[in-house]
């Protein structure tokens, strides 16, 4: 997400033309037709990725007996996080801050002084706000694989919640709303660390403090529904051109590299995942391709605006191979019940992607980086690394915390009777298939 003086975009289809974008309300006087039309149209598809994609998703690779209970919990976070960010969240990870501008901001609550005139850069803020929501909604949502088939469907909602508010909103801050990562020069174009590695740790961590569904490891549970995951799938692929190149804020070169190495990084992490698993199983699943490609995407996501498409290659070769042993290993060797595999696939290939952007971004490895700039890559990596440890660190401890305050109060899991029957019965009174 390039928000600040100090960042850079190209314009054209080449490293022809460089200009600095400034992110505030005093940046332009009027918005750029063409640039507000494209961040509508990517603010569409990042929801279309939730709404149907993550749920969609999700809800295949679930027992039939939770089909419904993980949609109910996709839509209503969509819901509840899009009012919690009008109200708060949004001035939180954007608004000035004062003094403390490197930790949180402040102002902007209930959208206070923003207009039909209030401009981000050149584009009205309206429309940047709405595009920032839908990062704000896919986050937490993407958290529900790590707890699915077990948490009260109160706990999901008070989780979400506060976990929005006091883990989101200041990493948000950190990286793209002028707080301190930012400051240091910390590259995540479209969410490595706001969005990737804030799931996958919430995810893990609450996959520990809940513990493990019944049955597992021992009992083999299947996705009741395959076509369901690959439509989701599909949608999320198709949606994520929205993520990464409508980070770019503008229609221009900038957004069209950022689309091509999405793409390329997706197709190069399903194939990679794919041979990994043909080759130790003996046949490759249609499951297994289909994370692969997310694996892929997440891990491009914080260098999509900063490297070609060699980078893009090697970096989804490397999520393919990294996130399918990361799999293996959560779930065969630590036996750490992470539902699906949220940690494994967005926790590391955030990871992943956030410090090879260091590598990726340089002239000499085939990156963005402008002819004039001094770069070294040593230097930025520890940068990288420095924003990795900071997110596992606040999330990981503030998500700890907060489980465990819900656990003494609501609650988190429901009973094992429940969870033997399911939580589309009993949290919904509904079936997902009436045959």
């Amino acid at each position: 997400m390039f928000t600040s003086v100090n960042r850079f975009f190209l314009l054209g289809g080449g490293m022809c033309a460089l200009f600095p974008v400034l992110a505030n309300a005093q940046d332009a006087t009027v918005p750029d037709a063409a640039n507000t039309a494209w961040i509508l149209t990517a603010t569409a598809l990042v929801l279309f990725m939730t709404l149907p994609g993550l749920a969609l998703f999700y809800s295949g690779l679930v027992r039939s007996k939770n089909v419904l209970s993980v949609l109910m919990q996709c839509f209503a976070i969509t819901c509840m996080v899009s009012v919690l960010w009008m109200v708060l969240a949004y001035g939180l990870a954007f608004g000035d801050g004062g003094p403390a501008n490197h930790l949180i901001g402040t102002g902007k609550f209930l959208m206070s002084g923003i207009g039909l005139d209030s401009l981000w850069g050149d584009i009205p803020e309206t429309v940047f706000f709405m595009f920032q929501m839908t990062f704000a909604i896919i986050t937490p949502a993407l958290v529900v694989g790590g707890f699915a088939e077990r948490m009260k469907f109160s706990a999901v909602l008070w989780f979400s919640a506060l976990w929005l508010v006091i883990v989101y909103a200041p990493v948000c801050h950190w990286v793209w709303g002028g707080g301190w990562l930012q400051g240091l020069g910390f590259k995540d174009f479209a969410g490595g660390t706001v969005v990737h590695i804030d799931a996958g740790i919430a995810a893990i961590v609450a996959a520990v403090v809940l513990g493990k569904r019944k049955g597992f490891p021992d009992t083999h549970m299947p996705p009741h529904n395959m076509t369901l995951t690959v439509t989701g799938a599909s949608m999320l692929w198709v949606g994520w051109f929205g993520f990464n190149a409508g980070s770019a804020l503008a229609s221009n070169g900038s957004a069209g590299m950022a689309m091509v190495v999405t793409h390329i990084s997706a197709s190069a992490g399903s194939l990679a995942w794919m041979v990994c698993e043909w080759i130790k199983h003996g046949k490759p699943s249609v499951l297994g391709i289909v994370t692969g490609m997310v694996a892929g995407l997440g891990t491009i996501t914080p260098a999509s605006g900063y490297v070609g498409p060699t980078g893009a290659l090697v970096i989804g070769l490397l999520a393919g191979v990294v996130c399918y042993f990361a799999t293996q290993f959560i779930k065969r060797s630590l036996k750490i019940d992470d539902s699906l595999d949220v940690f494994p696939v967005h926790g590391v290939g955030g990871m992943l992607g956030t410090l090879l952007t260091a590598v990726f971004y340089a002239r000499a490895m085939g990156g963005l980086q402008p002819p004039a700039e001094d770069y070294s890559i040593i230097s930025q990596l520890g940068v990288q690394l420095t924003g990795v440890i900071a997110t596992i660190l606040w999330c990981g401890i503030l998500s700890f915390v907060i489980l465990k305050v819900l656990d003494r109060t609501l609650g988190l899991r429901v009973t094992g009777d429940e969870e033997t029957e399911g939580l589309d019965l009993v949290l919904h009174d509904e079936r997902g298939y009436n045959l």
